[in-house]
């Protein structure tokens, strides 16, 4: 069937801020389901409060709601405009939940809007654990023995007659929230009462815990036809009883039986074609015993889901993309394979290599957490490695991280107390795949690991192979390793600074110009969705050691955007939107654009964005060998957050120009002591300061500026290791706590300006001209991290000497670092006195924000700016914003309900909301200002 020609209007429901369960992935799929729907000459309008995300840039959709997710939003918009269909499966859960309240409360039908995608009968049948639980009865498919609770009272009856151990899963909830394993009778009432009060109809289904089986997803879309392919099979490392977002995921699956599987396939059919009548994309859980390959289900998504992101990048199949034209009507034999533009979109991908996605935890950020993983999600984004082999694209995972390690173990970090390995394996958390690895090069028996972890013997006789691999490379020198062994380590994914460690005595750039003179180098291969059995069109690109080399470097000038890895706190979405605008503006300026990261959640890695994708660690050994390969005129780094940054001293050292401001005043800026040097020597007010590097020398510097104090790294974001400290006892705890987790680092101990406010400021600086982007006046007082404070754009309460001064100093730093293109800086004020905190010389989280509100395209201008191709003169700048917009941070402690609360210099918040008023006499900005002022008054 052609598509539905009565439709010429649709609104796309956005997922919101980012939070704990629900993060960047639905950017990706409602920027993408936009676009698609933008090729078919059909009206889109958006609705989305997050201001960080480019779902909400009006290259995006045609309109551009930043309102609250609520039914009261979405019928001023369709009384604002003609609106045909709504698509709520991009998303996510809120989106959904969002379309079933406007749909009860009879918005869609008093409008005359249809509700494509998805229908309202589809969505309880899959969110209402016992009409879920019936379906599957009815149809044949297998589930666990379960029982139903609206009560307490009928809760317990639901235990008593199921039995121990059990699972409460809460109806209509997010991410996990409110579920959990209950192993015995005495923790049962108070697991029970939070999976009652998280479920917002006050239901949970009371089930039988099936802990140990193994754990398989599946991405399937069907058509209005009934079509229905499978585009991937995802297998948990994890068995069950770790959420599918906190666990190790593989594809396509490794140890799946056909047989087994084929069962699979054919249930997950059965099931999404007896939910309901609509064409879109779909998620299936399944679980199988490990004893005898029995399945059964244990959920079903009517929409595009987090899986459904990495499936898409795992596989080059644009899932989003196809979901939104079959939800207008097309089936899936009438589109094109969007990669190798010659084969229909009816077609199931191949894959000729191995993802693995491992989470990001922020573990560091909630002091007190428990942190044992288990049916609730706790991760705050992810990473994907792509190789020939599962070890190959582990240790890229690995590597990916960003938490210090070169890949898995082999680098010095490793546990050496067995009896910590082992309370690690039994308890699982953030680190358990490294403990793994550790316990069997102490020796422990492979079958001892999988009877504590039950993960399937398959997966953990891959790192045992490592783990021989590393005792036969210690019978080597750098000088007379083996060619055919070194090419081995390098397949399953060793990193040079691996193989130098277990070398010894051997440096990293020493292993790299061994394998020059080798002639063992990297190539690149394609992700082309069919393993290569049509020609492929798609510059998408993974590397390993074989002998083809399929990217071929063209003649065009280019430039390299570095990406900003994993999602976590403190490095959000804002630093993804920054570098695919400075994607856009490459090929703007006639410049072959090239992007390297490794988040299968983002729009960066979409690979419609550059000219070329390279799903890539940001590891310096991956980027060094892409940048000998392409040749670009030079490397952006102030995009991609600090992961970018930190690059920016190896890329210096090595030779490669830094497109915009110079790695040696990045650097300035950077190091907190050297700042506040060129800020004495400018006559800029700053609080008195120290740099110290043991904790004695802290004391002394303290005890001259003065306590309070606050203690600060260099280089670091999102306030990492930052406190606030009253004593020499605090401080020293402090600098020797900072020192350890952060070796050579120097330590700023600056005096605390008690009862400041704090105000920030964003600016472009050309060579010649600063403009000055946005100035924001925090409700916060100075002490919260301003990641944590709500913004108010423009000032309310600042005096005009105050914004003059800001400005000033603004202007005079950006001269004396000789900024090229963007910088942030911190204020603290006291008594009409400006103090400068710091300055970032690259995009920050607040300029998403600022270009929303004002409604200019900032980080556009910023990366032409960096390019030398354009002047701030030779852009037209209109501001539009009427009023104030207020950027309001959101926080998910719903998944650490144990920890501490109290915001201070450390960042917390996981994600933004933006919110705009006419006066400062709107009801929201008083209850906000009313709520937060209790913060003054301390």
């Amino acid at each position: 069937m052609p598509k539905n020609t009565s439709i010429k209007s649709v609104l796309i429901i956005g997922s919101g801020p980012i939070i704990i369960g629900q993060a960047c992935e639905f950017d990706y799929s409602g920027s993408q389901a936009a676009l698609s729907l933008k090729e078919e000459g059909i009206e889109v309008s958006i609705i989305n409060s997050n201001p960080a995300t480019i779902m909400t840039d009006k290259l995006i959709g045609d309109n551009v709601y930043l309102w609250p997710l609520t039914v009261a939003s979405i019928e001023k918009i369709l009384l604002e405009r003609k609106i045909d269909a709504v698509l709520p499966t991009m998303g996510g859960q809120t989106a959904l939940n969002l379309c079933k309240e406007a749909d009860e409360r009879g918005v869609w039908k008093k409008h005359g809007v249809q509700i494509i995608g998805v229908d309202i009968d589809a969505i309880e049948k899959t969110e209402n654990r016992e009409e879920f639980r019936q379906l599957m009865v009815d149809i044949g498919v297998g589930v666990a023995p379960s029982q139903i609770a609206n009560s307490f009272l009928e809760g317990k009856e639901a235990a008593q007659k199921i039995g121990f151990p059990l699972v409460i899963r809460p109806s209509y909830t997010l991410g996990g929230s409110g579920g959990g394993f209950v192993h015995k009778k005495d923790d049962f009432d108070g697991a029970l009462t939070r999976g009652l009060t998280a479920s917002p109809t006050h239901e949970v289904l009371v089930e039988q815990a099936v802990i140990g089986w193994k754990e398989y997803e599946l991405e399937l879309l069907r058509d209005s036809k009934d079509n229905v392919i499978i585009i991937c099979s995802i297998e948990n490392f994890d068995p069950m009883g770790i959420h599918t977002g906190d666990s190790i995921t593989v594809a396509p699956a490794m140890t799946l039986s056909d047989r087994c599987y084929q069962d699979m396939r054919n249930q997950a059919i059965k099931m999404m074609q007896a939910i309901g009548n609509f064409a879109g994309g779909c998620n299936v859980q399944f679980s199988v015993n490990p004893a005898n390959d029995d399945i059964i289900a244990i959920e079903i998504n009517p929409r595009v889901s987090r899986s459904s992101a990495l499936a898409s990048k795992a596989t080059g199949y644009p899932i989003a993309k196809i979901a939104a034209k079959l939800a207008i009507g097309y089936n899936l034999d009438e589109l094109e394979n969007q990669i190798t533009k010659t084969t229909s979109a009816y077609f199931e991908p191949t894959l000729d290599y191995v993802i693995v996605k491992i989470p990001r935890w922020n573990f560091d950020k909630f002091k007190g957490a428990n942190t044992e993983l288990g049916l609730q999600m706790k991760s705050v984004g992810e990473v994907m490695g792509i190789g020939r082999s599962f070890s190959e694209a582990l240790q890229k995972a690995c590597q990916s991280l960003e938490i210090g390690r070169a890949g898995l173990g082999a680098d010095g970090k490793h546990y050496r107390n067995i009896d910590e390995v082992m309370q690690k394996l039994e308890h699982p958390s953030w680190d358990r795949l490294f403990a793994l690895k550790d316990a069997l090069s102490m020796g422990v028996p492979i079958e001892s690991v999988r009877k504590v972890t039950k993960i399937d013997k398959w997966f953990l006789l891959q790192i045992q192979e490592m783990v021989t691999l590393e005792q036969e490379l210690k019978r080597y020198t750098i000088n007379n390793i083996p060619k055919d062994f070194l090419l081995t380590l390098k397949q399953k994914g060793f990193s040079d600074v691996q193989i130098a460690y277990v070398l010894g005595n051997t440096s990293e750039d020493e292993v790299y110009n061994k394998r020059k003179e080798l002639g063992l180098r990297r190539v690149y291969k394609m992700v082309d969705t069919c393993a290569a059995e049509f020609p492929a069109k798609t510059p998408y690109y993974y590397s390993t050691y074989e002998g083809e080399n399929e990217s071929i470097p063209s003649p065009k000038k280019k430039i390299i955007v570095l990406g900003s890895g994993p999602n976590r706190i403190g490095q959000g979405i804002e630093f993804d939107y920054s570098c695919v605008h400075g994607l856009l503006a490459a090929k703007e300026e006639g410049f072959e654009s090239i992007m390297v990261n490794c988040n299968p959640e983002t729009v960066s890695t979409d690979f419609n964005m550059a000219d070329k994708l390279y799903f890539e660690p940001v590891f310096w050994e991956h980027v060094r060998e892409i940048i000998d390969l392409e040749q670009p005129e030079g490397v952006i780094v102030q995009l991609g957050g600090q992961t970018a940054l930190k690059m920016a001293e190896k890329l210096y050292q090595s030779g490669i120009k830094i497109i915009g401001t110079s790695y040696k005043n990045m650097d300035i800026a950077e190091d907190r002591g050297r700042f506040s040097d060129l800020l004495k020597d400018l006559n800029i007010p700053y609080p008195k300061y120290g740099v110290a590097e043991t904790a004695e020398e802290a004391i002394e510097v303290a005890q001259k500026v003065g306590y309070p104090v606050l203690v600060r790294p260099s280089y670091v974001l999102g306030g990492q290791g930052m406190s606030i400290v009253i004593n020499d006892e605090d401080l020293e705890k402090a600098v020797v706590k900072l020192l350890g987790v952060l070796p050579g680092n120097r330590v700023l101990i600056d005096h605390f300006l008690d009862r400041a406010e704090e105000a920030e400021s964003d600016c472009i600086f050309d060579g010649d001209e600063v403009h000055i982007i946005g100035l924001m006046e925090h409700i916060e007082p100075a002490g919260i991290h301003s990641g944590d404070s709500s913004a108010v754009l423009p000032p309310f309460n600042l005096s005009a000497s105050v914004i003059e001064k800001m400005e000033q100093y603004t202007e005079k730093i950006a001269r004396a670092l000789d900024i090229r293109g963007l910088m942030n800086m911190q204020f603290a004020i006291k008594n009409e006195e400006v103090y400068v905190i710091e300055a970032n010389p690259r995009a920050s989280r607040t300029v998403p924000f600022i270009a929303k509100a004002y409604d200019v395209a900032y980080i556009n201008i910023a990366a032409k700016v960096m390019l030398g191709t354009k002047k701030i003169k030779d852009f037209t700048i209109e501001r539009k914003l009427k009023g104030f917009a207020i950027k309001e941070p959101v926080f998910s402690y719903d998944k650490f309900p144990e920890v501490n609360k109290e915001l201070g210099p450390e960042m917390k918040s996981t994600g933004e909301a933006i919110r705009f008023i006419e006066d400062l006499h709107d009801p929201y900005f008083i209850t906000l200002y009313k709520d937060k002022s209790m913060y003054l008054s301390k």
